[in-house]
């Protein structure tokens, strides 16, 4: 669209200067008729009697990225919102494709679709990681760097319940990127700006999307930015915002884990307490990473939510610092603006500044939260932020390691090294009580500890 937009590359560089990346909305079937999609007819790249392209076809996915090259990631696209790889309405019925008949083939499209792009821009850098949201997925198709969300959904309380189960059983299949539509995809027009039943089922799907693994708002015919929706709404949103900012740390390296050692963050209970019945029962309760035990609110009009804290372990009130024997259920206070949180006793639990977006600035000092009751451990992992050169090596990990017997914390030897790494930190750390390390406010108190890379030993008085 040479029209509204003459120069693509300036205009990504002004969103770059605003420290905002770029997404843009794609659909994998070009229009036949197009300049582009004719150029594919003559080479034969469209599944034969179908509007679909072969991305069976290695040439296909060639060519596809190329034309993505050509005309979006040249000028600064940074990630890809893939529309309809099912493809849409089961299109592949009766069809021939490259590799076979289209009914045996039909669900492997999304992964074949992902891996053009994938290994297209793999191929033309490794500057900037492949990043990828989808609508659907195959078996492996983590692999390519993808991302998948929900579809279309109605925002309703019924739709929210269904999410947060869709996302357990969808993340334990192996595939640990997921997301959906926080408030739902249709919505109930203008007056969602306005109705206060809408709000509070918002606000609550708002709060879950902080402890997705992708947290994303999204809705149809809508104006999503939290102000539209009153001093409520934008408030309540702002304090997950901080707190999901204030968490990278710790989601970054837990990151890592899902790279490195094939981890998952979206946890369903049966992961980590399956000798637990009860745990079991848990339908909309779930682990985020191995330390935040998540108790969404799904109903309207509450003010106190039930939990059930698995055994085996105590538990600490997120939000209060309170610890409670696990094995139980408790009936936890959830006012509007804050969802049931608890954290796992042995957790060691990184939190970085208040932040408006990623890197905006320095990790140099954390506040490391140490919750009591159990041994623990946590690899505090950080490299460059948006290229490959990790998979050369180019990282760091600072091991945490809690003993409760001893009532000592280490701070072990900095593991390798990466072009800009902090060489000079400051740690925080605060023993979790009712009376600091709770909430999303910096804590006041603790032990201010000066690392330069190598080990040291805390102990507790």
């Amino acid at each position: 669209d040479t029209t509204n937009y003459p120069n693509p590359t300036g205009f990504i560089k002004e969103l770059h200067d605003l420290n905002a990346h770029f997404c843009i909305s794609i659909w994998s079937n070009p229009d036949k008729n197009s300049a582009i999609g004719k150029e594919y007819v003559s080479k034969n790249l469209y599944i034969s009697d179908s509007k679909w392209l072969d991305y069976f076809n290695p040439l296909t996915r060639k060519a596809y990225w190329n034309t993505l090259n050509q005309n979006l990631f040249s000028h600064g696209v940074d990630s890809w919102w893939m529309d309809a790889t099912e493809p849409e309405n089961d299109a592949l019925h009766g069809t021939k494709t490259y590799l076979g008949l289209g009914d045996f083939y039909r669900l492997t499209y999304p992964l074949f679709v992902s891996r053009a792009v994938y290994e297209g821009q793999r191929k033309t850098t490794s500057a900037k990681r492949v990043c990828i949201l989808t609508r659907s997925a195959f078996a492996g198709q983590q692999r390519y760097g993808t991302i998948n969300w929900s579809g279309d959904i109605d925002g309703t309380w019924d739709s929210f319940r269904r999410q947060i189960v869709a996302g357990l059983d969808y993340t334990i299949t192996g595939m640990p990127y997921w997301t959906t539509d926080i408030g739902g995809f249709f919505r109930p027009g203008k007056a969602q700006y306005t109705d206060k039943g809408y709000h509070e089922l918002l606000i609550r799907w708002y709060q879950w999307g902080a402890f997705n693994p992708i947290f994303r708002i999204h809705g149809y015919q809508s104006e999503t930015e939290p102000w539209r929706y009153g001093e409520t709404v934008e408030y309540n949103m702002r304090k997950m915002l901080n707190l999901r900012y204030r968490l990278i740390p710790y989601i970054y390296s837990d990151a890592w884990q899902i790279t490195h050692n094939g981890s998952t963050m979206m946890r369903p209970l049966v992961m980590d307490f399956n000798g637990d019945s009860a745990a079991l029962n848990q339908q909309f309760e779930y682990m985020f990473g191995k330390s935040f035990l998540v108790a969404p609110v799904t109903k309207p009009d509450v003010s106190e939510w039930s939990v059930y804290l698995p055994k085996a372990t105590s538990w600490y009130n997120f939000w209060t610092g309170k610890q409670f024997k696990g094995g139980q259920t408790i009936s936890a206070a959830a006012p509007l603006d804050r969802i049931p949180l608890f954290v796992k006793a042995g957790s060691i639990v990184p939190l970085g500044k208040f932040l408006q977006y990623a890197g905006q600035k320095s990790a140099d000092t954390l506040e490391v939260r140490i919750y009591r009751g159990a041994n623990g451990n946590f690899d505090l992992y950080e490299d460059e932020g948006n290229n490959y050169d990790y998979e050369k090596g180019n990282y760091t990990i600072i091991p945490f390691i809690w003993n409760e017997r001893h009532k000592t914390l280490v701070i072990g030897d900095r593991q390798r090294i990466y072009p800009g790494y902090l060489k000079k930190r400051v740690f925080n750390v605060v023993f979790v009580n009712e009376f600091g390390g709770t909430g999303i406010a910096v804590s006041k108190t603790g032990k201010h500890v000066l690392y330069f890379g190598k080990q040291i030993k805390i102990q507790m008085k």
